[in-house]
């Protein structure tokens, strides 16, 4: 749950940082990123140690390896905040997001934040129906870093080639978010109902 509460807050600073090229926040949330890895060892620690001593099986043992690949999906969401956060302090004194962008961007920053609330109450709850509602929520993600793109390809695009990467990553930082988030959710899910189900995308595409 501390995980969850310091991903959620890590992207909506970090969006805040973006919108409004404040410097001060964006380091604030680069630092602390830290705690949040520091989080995710502590857990694999626990579970290392669960298995070593308890040999957990049946539902037990689904508790434990659960619990490990969620803390690894909202470690990534944390480090998904912080790249938005330096792609804001690179681009420091300058909004690193243009003007025809900002509502998109805003809109994308609003989807992360409310899946990241709904992962910690599917952790708080176990609610597998809130968990699996998560994945409606990425399809709103997919819709808007699609009318992101759509802008960047336009001939209208008057920002030129460095920008354009920049909010094309911004895109897609928000789109990996989405699907960690849609990860967590499906690993409750799991966890109540014994079934799996695919991720949304193999680990390992995402950019560093």
């Amino acid at each position: 749950m501390s995980m969850a509460e310091a991903v959620r807050t890590a992207m909506a600073h970090a969006t805040e940082a973006l919108l409004t090229a404040d410097r001060e926040i964006c380091e604030r949330v680069i630092t602390r990123d830290a705690e949040v890895d520091d989080l995710h060892r502590r857990v694999e620690e626990r579970v290392y140690d669960t298995l070593a001593r308890q040999s957990p099986v049946a539902t037990d043992l689904r508790l434990v390896i659960t619990g490990i690949q969620i803390a690894a999906d909202l470690e990534r969401m944390g480090d998904l905040a912080e790249h938005v956060a330096k792609t804001a302090l690179r681009r420091y004194p300058a909004p690193a997001v243009p003007a025809e962008l900002r509502e998109v961007i805003t809109s994308m920053g609003s989807v992360a934040d409310r899946m990241a609330g709904k992962v910690g109450l599917v952790l708080t709850t176990q609610d597998a129906t809130l968990g699996a509602e998560l994945e409606t929520d990425d399809d709103v993600m997919d819709d808007l870093q699609r009318r992101l793109f759509s802008i960047l390809l336009h001939k209208d695009w008057r920002y030129g080639a460095e920008a354009a990467i920049d909010c094309a990553l911004l895109g897609r930082f928000y789109e990996r978010y989405a699907d960690h988030a849609v990860n967590a959710g499906q690993q409750v899910v799991y966890l109540v109902t014994g079934e799996t189900a695919e991720t949304t995308e193999p680990p390992g595409v995402e950019p560093a």
